[in-house]
């Protein structure tokens, strides 16, 4: 399916390839069979609606994500750009190729087309880099990334030289209420062509409530959850990834890329969700 509506705007990873910029994530999900239907059939929607990135993780529900997002994939494998995690427990040269096969394993695939470090634990990174290498090379994963690595660890990461390629991307948590990237590690990754994949864009749902969102949203006829969605999205090299589980909610972030902010608009967010000014301690949720 290519159409005008699944057609969406795009960023670019540092090898070139293209990504959408609004995919969907499965945190929480997959862990109730009174949802598991649901959620099939939000995953199936995304994907149907061009938001094609499909990001899970081995630590999610201790696999039962992934094993739900293979039973939503079916035929429509080839149109994901799927993104899985390794715990960093895990991410020892061995352990890294162990977990993503398992994950395979559960994805029903035989590979990622991003594998992520999900976060910096006590494995040096050499390794875990060691690891990838040759997953890549096994054709088991396409490309690598990092999560929740402030900006000393992507130092370190890039100070290995030659020993691993620059990152695909780094997922963090960035939204309104969590604007702390902005003082150093977003510009670190900007100058270095590496996106940002962020995750609870939403605050899970808390910023639907918030004054100043709702006052926008009634301006422009939209909801306070796609003013928020549309304020993370409208940066270049910044993509989302909101969990999703409903139809509704999906068909509600879909239209948050048609959500133009003004000048206006963006201040009056500043003044309710101040920009940081100093070094604030990476957040995690």
């Amino acid at each position: 399916m290519d159409t005008a509506e699944t057609r969406i705007r795009t960023i670019t990873l540092p090898g070139g390839e293209r990504i959408p910029a609004l995919g969907i994530g499965t945190w929480n999900m997959g862990d109730h069979r009174q949802t598991r239907a649901g959620e099939v059939a939000a995953l199936q929607l995304a994907v149907d609606l061009g938001m094609t990135v499909v990001d899970t993780a081995e630590m999610y529900g201790n696999g039962a994500a992934e094993s739900l997002v293979a039973e939503a994939l079916g035929d429509r494998r080839e149109r994901i750009f799927l993104v899985s995690k390794v715990l960093p427990q895990h991410a020892t040269r061995r352990g890294t190729i162990s977990a993503c096969e398992a994950s395979l394993r559960r994805l029903n695939t035989d590979r990622l087309d991003l594998y992520l470090l999900h976060w910096r634990g006590g494995v040096p990174l050499a390794d875990t880099l060691d690891a990838f290498t040759t997953l890549k090379r096994d054709g088991k994963i396409r490309h690598w990334g990092v999560s929740n690595l402030d900006t000393d660890d992507m130092n370190e990461l890039a100070a290995l030289g030659p020993h691993g390629e620059t990152p695909a991307v780094n997922q963090v948590l960035y939204n309104l209420t969590r604007r702390g990237i902005e003082f150093d590690l977003l510009p670190w990754c900007s100058a270095r062509g590496i996106p940002i994949m962020a995750y609870s864009p939403l605050e899970q749902s808390r910023l639907s409530t918030h004054r100043t969102l709702r006052g926008i949203a009634a301006r422009l006829g939209r909801t306070p959850s796609q003013i928020a969605l549309a304020w993370v999205l409208r940066q270049p090299g910044v993509m989302a990834i909101p969990k999703a589980g409903r139809d509704e909610h999906v068909r509600e972030n879909r239209a948050a890329l048609d959500v133009s902010l003004t000048p206006e608009d963006l201040a009056e967010l500043d003044t309710a969700f101040r920009p940081p000014t100093r070094k604030r301690p990476l957040e995690m949720i």
